[in-house]
């Protein structure tokens, strides 16, 4: 029931009749629960002589001004959807004079016309709160005890809610969940689940962790029907190469093959690349790992001079790799690195776009006789600003680190704290913070106050922008993506902001980061 308060509380209504204090402090044993008249007891008891409901509202005139049920339902009209001034001014005259009627001082009346009154504004049915407060209450409960399966769902269900789906992944990362790329080999059309033993969950299996597998449906401009289609022929038999995956899926577009390379989601294209495969084979073989030989798309080995085979994993090759530490499978996912007799293939994003190039043109002035060693193009690797705007520009998000963490030895040169850590400062210390803007709101309730939302790689900090300090920095507050505030750090009952004395421009990176702004 406290959350049904909760939810019920924050309306405008609540707000602009005072009672949201009220309510905190008696719930908190902070002061003396009364009434404003003794006739309201038995309405009121169960929010603490505070009114928070429509139903209330509309006992509250009967008990006090003796309406009828026929006033008490022209009052539930006047505050509904059209929530008419006039209705309600006429309303409040009829209000006073039962009031008088019945003997109850004027102060009193001022108290409860302004608790009626000011549900004209917005006021919550009590049936309405508590529907949302089960949602609530479910949706924590399976963000703890199911995290995976509850990401998965907020994201293949976009758009809804408060945040962007890049906010909610970093969230989930913070939580501790393992959110994988997009990757053509691995990628359904939604996002799905992925366990570390290979197997499909839920199952039994104990210390088996889940990772979340990023959909094709995040892939920008990538038709369903297309992403469909890749799926089912690489279920029929796993892609040999970017040409082979090309060829295979004429239904896949050229600017889709090359956004889907931008992105590195077609890095792990063609398994295991082999660089001596006899030995390889022999050393598969010992482990139980099984090899196809695909000659037509064969690749050239320069330094060699020979043609090597290129080899498709059998689906009896072991689902996950055994790693040392996480460093060591990072490097290896992304190709960098080698494990065990088996490397990686070389490609990398660029390299990626340069086969997209090599299959749409088999032959053309820029290609041919161009030697690959390994597979690669001459291409370098991208840098990380590179791939930041690639997947914001592909995805509208990324798995990867948090953009501020690139930032951070400069932040904590410049004493930029980090969300994580505000709550280990005095309340009225002077604080920086720093962040890309989440959330940008405006109530109307506020006064003209703005609340931003930032966030950093450790959380989300909230920040207070004065009216005064708004005028000033209209265009900053309103349209840049990143933000450094300077201000003294309020902490109320470990409720933490930081009320800015100045906002800066923040060069992070120009990767295309959204908020949800006054909604």
């Amino acid at each position: 029931y406290d959350i049904v308060i909760q939810v019920a509380i924050i309306r405008p209504g609540p707000i602009v009749g005072k009672m949201m204090n009220p309510f905190l402090k008696r719930r908190q044993n902070l002061e003396p629960v009364r009434y404003a008249h003794p006739s309201l007891e038995a309405v009121l008891k169960r929010t603490l002589g505070v009114p928070l409901f429509q139903e209330q509202l509309l006992r509250m005139a009967m008990a006090v001004a003796n309406f009828s049920g026929g006033e008490a339902e022209e009052l539930r009209r006047a505050m509904g959807s059209k929530r008419s001034q006039t209705k309600m001014a006429t309303i409040e005259a009829r209000l006073r004079s039962g009031m008088t009627e019945n003997g109850i001082s004027q102060q009193a009346q001022d108290e409860i016309v302004q608790s009626i009154v000011s549900f004209a504004l917005y006021g919550f049915p009590e049936s309405h709160a508590a529907s949302f407060a089960l949602l609530a209450y479910a949706s924590a409960y399976l963000k703890c005890r199911y995290l995976a399966a509850f990401t998965a769902a907020l994201l293949n269900n976009q758009p809804m809610g408060f945040y962007h789906p890049a906010t909610i992944v970093k969230d989930a990362q913070r939580h501790g969940l393992r959110v994988r790329p997009i990757d053509v080999t691995r990628s359904q059309w939604p996002c799905t689940l992925e366990c570390e033993c290979g197997g499909d969950p839920p199952h039994d299996r104990q210390g088996c962790s889940i990772s979340l597998r990023m959909g094709l449906r995040y892939v920008r401009g990538l038709r369903e029907q297309a992403a469909l289609v890749l799926v089912s022929e690489r279920n029929r038999e796993p892609f040999s190469s970017v040409d082979d995956l090309a060829h295979r899926v004429p239904d896949v577009r050229r600017n889709e093959l090359n956004m889907l390379a931008q992105i590195g989601a077609l890095n792990s294209v063609g398994g295991f690349f082999v660089s001596e495969p006899q030995q390889y084979a022999e050393a598969a073989l010992e482990k139980g790992i099984g090899f196809t030989r695909t000659s037509k798309y064969s690749q050239t080995n320069a330094s060699l001079g020979a043609e090597v085979p290129a080899f498709t994993v059998h689906d009896n090759f072991p689902q996950r790799a055994t790693f040392k530490n996480e460093k060591e499978e990072r490097n290896f996912h992304s190709g960098t690195a080698e494990a065990g007799p088996f490397a990686r293939p070389k490609l990398h994003r660029r390299d990626a776009l340069w086969q997209v190039e090599r299959a749409a043109w088999e032959e053309g002035p820029l290609l041919t006789d161009i030697t690959e060693p390994d597979s690669s193009s001459p291409l370098v690797q991208m840098t990380s600003e590179e791939r930041l705007i690639a997947d914001y520009h592909g995805t509208g998000l990324t798995v990867g680190p948090h953009p501020m963490l690139y930032r951070r030895d400069e932040m904590n040169r410049m004493k930029v704290v980090r969300a994580i850590d505000l709550r280990h400062l005095k309340h009225g210390q002077f604080t920086r913070i720093a962040g890309c803007v989440i959330a940008r709101q405006r109530p109307g309730t506020a006064n003209g106050f703005i609340f931003l939302s930032l966030e950093d790689e450790t959380g989300i900090s909230n920040a207070i922008i004065t009216p005064d300090l708004y005028d000033q920095n209209r265009l900053l507050v309103i349209h840049e993506r990143f933000l450094l505030i300077e201000g003294i750090l309020q902490n109320v009952e470990n409720v933490i902001s930081i009320k800015a004395l100045r906002v800066s421009r923040l060069e992070v990176t120009e990767a295309a980061t959204r908020s949800h702004d006054f909604h």
